[in-house]
């Protein structure tokens, strides 16, 4: 015996000292947390992953056709009589709101006539620089019809600042003197 094997043994027996046993280490069994948190981490990138293209293959006019603003909630009554004398003009006007109509390019609206026929009803868009831009829809029915009016028809310099919409039944166009027109969908949008 060497000198390391007797401290060795001389340690065991007064020191009850014991030999190093390398312990087995459990196999490692499947954790369920580890396997959750892989299948929501699976999950999530996917929906990233098809989030992100849907988006980007997107058209971006598809945006565009859905901006609205619209002026009002009810039908708006126009009363007219215009078959005498005076007045030979029966008009309606609409408040625009302070705001920013560049980002649009249409003016929407919806007609129907409940008694009488204009046949031809006029509207005027007016500015803050006093400028008028006056376009004529035909074809007015007992019928609701949808009307689209682009700005670009429409010349006005500066389409910023709306001051107002007005509707206008004139007594040289109209088929019927007298009568009642119903506005509604009052909307700007691209």
């Amino acid at each position: 015996m060497n000198r390391d094997e007797i401290y060795d043994h001389l340690a065991k027996v007064y020191l009850s000292k014991r030999e190093v046993v390398e312990e087995k280490k459990p196999e490692p069994r499947p954790n369920a947390w580890r396997l959750i948190n892989l299948l929501i981490t699976a999950f999530i990138l996917v929906s990233v992953v098809y989030g992100l293209t849907a988006f980007l293959t997107q058209r971006r006019d598809i945006f565009k056709s859905r901006v609205i603003y619209a002026l009002n909630n009810s039908p708006i009554r126009l009363s007219y009589s215009v078959g005498g004398k005076y007045p030979q003009i029966q008009n309606l006007t609409i408040a625009v709101p302070a705001m920013d109509v560049t980002k649009y390019s249409h003016l929407n609206l919806s007609l129907r006539s409940m008694n009488g026929n204009p046949g031809i009803l006029k509207v005027v868009v007016s500015n803050a620089r006093a400028e008028q831009a006056a376009y004529y829809l035909e074809g007015i029915g007992n019928n609701w019809q949808d009307y689209s009016i682009s700005f670009a028809q429409m010349n006005l310099t500066d389409w910023k600042f709306i001051k107002d919409i007005a509707f206008v039944v004139e007594a040289w166009n109209t088929k019927d003197p007298a009568g009642t027109v119903l506005v509604d969908n009052i909307s700007f949008s691209n």
